[in-house]
């Protein structure tokens, strides 16, 4: 079975106004240049939440296992189904990272049954794979073997939809519009992988594609059944509306994640749960809503606080 991969370094360097401007204008250009034949927004008859999931990484400081080696708390994946089925959650996302390795099939099988006994759907799955770069790399070949082997591990557990990363920018002077080439390139033969396991791959708005015209961007490029948009409530470039932005890739949301906070103007805000749920609805969102606590106050402590608040807002 290939190694796990060490998780990527995240780099997140703060924009100036220039920079922004200049991003702005490349992916205007990108867009001239976009193929019509693409992925549309989904045809939903009406908004239906199916319930209210979490993800795994949420628990973080709490998990056994870091990218197979030995975490800091005594939480393995059936310890956190047990706690979300304790919630009183309808289902969970299982994140790559917290799995003991290699992942053994008979591990696989126990999730699957703990769930399914829990009453749990497994909502997804999470990696955090790298396509940002050339598709006939070394380093593109690395991340490709991982990525099937966690999306053969995801499918297995039943999960659906599969929560995939564009990437990071890569420390060197291509040019974003090289990036979202590659990026494309990379998600043809990934996606077909995918189909043949029937598994959806959904980007999440992060990194690269925090920037939601470069995230459209990909989207126009694909023309795949079996592709979509991880709605990321939080990961956001600069901007003085989160909520136009996320209104943009919420007609492509294939999940919706929900964190306690969002950005303005890059600054950390509360995010204000009764906008967000309005902003899918009118997309005519259907599917769990997820989610995923990243602040600093133990989450054992404050997630059994802020769940009520966001069942609220989904049953107003």
């Amino acid at each position: 079975m290939p190694k796990q991969l060490n998780r990527p370094q995240l780099n997140r360097p703060q924009l100036n106004r220039r920079q922004l401007l200049a991003g702005t204008a490349l992916a205007s250009a990108l867009f001239m240049t976009s193929r019509l034949a693409a992925i549309e927004p989904f045809r939903r008859a009406a908004p239906h939440f199916t319930g209210l999931s979490m993800t795994s990484y949420s628990f973080k400081p709490h998990m056994k296992w870091w990218w197979g080696k030995p975490g800091k708390g005594d939480m393995d994946m059936l310890g956190f189904l047990d706690y979300c089925a304790k919630l009183g959650l309808d289902g969970a996302e299982l994140t790559s990272y917290f799995f003991e390795t290699p992942v053994e099939r008979a591990f696989i099988n126990q999730v699957k049954r703990r769930a399914h006994l829990l009453g749990l759907d497994i909502t997804g799955g999470a990696m955090s794979n790298d396509f940002t770069h050339p598709p006939k790399s070394d380093e593109t070949r690395r991340q490709m073997e991982y990525f099937k082997q966690w999306v053969d591990h995801f499918a297995d557990m039943g999960a659906t939809v599969v929560r995939i990363f564009a990437g990071k920018k890569p420390p060197n002077n291509t040019s974003d519009e090289q990036i979202l080439k590659h990026i494309v390139a990379n998600l043809e033969p990934a996606l077909a992988y995918a189909e043949k396991r029937g598994v959806i791959l959904g980007m999440e708005n992060h990194d690269f594609v925090k920037n939601i015209d470069y995230l459209l961007h990909v989207v126009k490029q694909v023309d795949s059944d079996w592709f979509g948009v991880i709605w990321d409530s939080a990961n956001l470039a600069p901007t003085p509306d989160p909520y136009a932005q996320l209104a943009r890739i919420a007609p492509y949301a294939v999940t919706a994640q929900v964190k306690v906070m969002t950005r303005v103007n890059g600054e950390d805000v509360p995010a204000d749960f009764d906008r967000l749920v309005r902003v899918l609805r009118k997309a005519n969102y259907r599917g769990y809503l997820v989610f995923e606590y990243e602040e600093k106050e133990d989450p054992l402590k404050a997630i059994p606080r802020f769940l009520p608040k966001l069942r609220k807002a989904m049953s107003s």
